[in-house]
């Protein structure tokens, strides 16, 4: 079996933190792929990756990128749809809690892939606690020039906002 990456440095003290996670090789993946990549190299190592949704599906997250009109006039916006409604469902919940930066991370760099500049992480109502955690997470991204206008010198820049639902299964 391979590297559990989502899971790996989960239970690591102040992991939560800006400091600690980077520390540990966090957000080298944004400087790879912002320095090094183009959008379409990432769709590539994606695809070739095999990585896929965290949803029932499953889906082949490669594959799907490769429909997405990377080239537009008009706006697009990445939403990643935290709000885990289903019954029993707890996998999104435990990593934005013990590992936001990982989320931050993984978003900024499916962003750029993109070409999307606006990002919401959409969780559900009743997570409140949550958006603390990840406005904080947020706001250190921010602070270290992960996140904002011209991400690390380059000229991507992003903006991730967090959005609580309304509590009904249909929102997510």
């Amino acid at each position: 079996m391979g590297r559990k990456i989502l899971l790996e440095h989960i239970e690591t003290p102040d992991i939560q933190s800006f400091k600690v996670f980077r520390s540990l090789g966090g957000y080298n993946a944004v400087e790879k792929a912002l320095k090094t990549m183009s959008p379409d190299e990432i769709i590539a190592e994606v695809d070739k990756s095999g990585l896929r949704g965290r949803g029932g599906a499953g889906f082949p997250t490669g594959k799907k990128w490769l429909y997405f009109e990377k080239k537009s006039d008009k706006p697009h916006y990445l939403i990643c749809n935290a709000d885990e409604s289903e019954p029993g469902t707890f996998k999104d919940r435990y990593l934005m809690e013990k590992i936001p930066h990982r989320l931050i991370e993984g978003l900024i760099c499916s962003s750029f892939a993109l070409n999307v500049n606006t990002t919401y992480i959409f969780i559900r109502g009743e997570f409140k606690y949550l958006v603390g955690i990840l406005n904080n997470a947020i706001k250190e991204a921010y602070e270290n020039e992960f996140l904002g206008k011209n991400i690390l010198g380059t000229a991507f820049s992003l903006d991730i906002f967090v959005h609580p639902g309304a509590g009904a299964y249909i929102c997510g």
